[in-house]
Formats: structure tokens, sequence, C-alpha cells
């Protein structure tokens, strides 16, 4: 496969993905184990409105990153059974436990 088609399929993806605006699976099936997209903390959400939606975390980690423009501040709060990542104040993913 050459770049060409790469980067042609790669266009179509995105371009499938903007004019949906969201993810077309709410499930995902990894061995035996199905992961839930429904129940964890959305992109784009602020620490605050997570908290007031989810409570408080259990484990908020070190900050890594922020050393330079590129690297912005990275945080991590665990909750049971799902860990959310923020760049800066904002949630940029949500990953379930065993995922």
């Amino acid at each position: 496969m050459n770049f060409k088609s790469i980067l042609v399929g790669a266009a179509f993806a995105a371009a499938a993905f903007v004019v949906t605006g969201e993810a077309c699976a709410d499930e995902v099936t990894l061995g035996k184990t199905v992961v839930s997209a429904r129940d964890v903390p959305v992109r784009g959400l602020s620490m605050g409105q997570v908290e007031r939606r989810y409570g408080a975390p259990l484990d908020k980690l070190p900050t890594v990153g922020g050393g330079a423009p590129r690297q912005p501040p990275i945080n991590r709060w665990r909750y049971n059974g799902f860990t959310v990542y923020f760049e800066r104040d904002r949630v940029i993913h949500s990953v379930r436990d065993g995922a």
C-alpha cells in the first residue's frame, strides 16, 4: 500500500467523522470484554464539570508536561472504573479500566 492511498483513506475517515460529529460506535468488544463509551466524561468538559458530574476522583495523579508551548500540562484523574486525561483543564480522553 502506498502513501497516497493511505492519505486518501485517512481523508475519507476524517470527513466521515466531521460529517457525523461523533464516533459511530457506542460499544467496543475487546476479547470477551465489552467496553461502553457511555458513562465516562466526554472530550471538552472542564475539570469543574467532571467533578460536579462524577464527584471527586479517587486519585489526582501528578501533572506531566507543561514545560514548553508544544507540551501542555497533562493531568490524570482516576475514578472507580476509568481514568480521565486532561490537557490543561479540558478532557481530552477517558479510558475505562482494563480497556
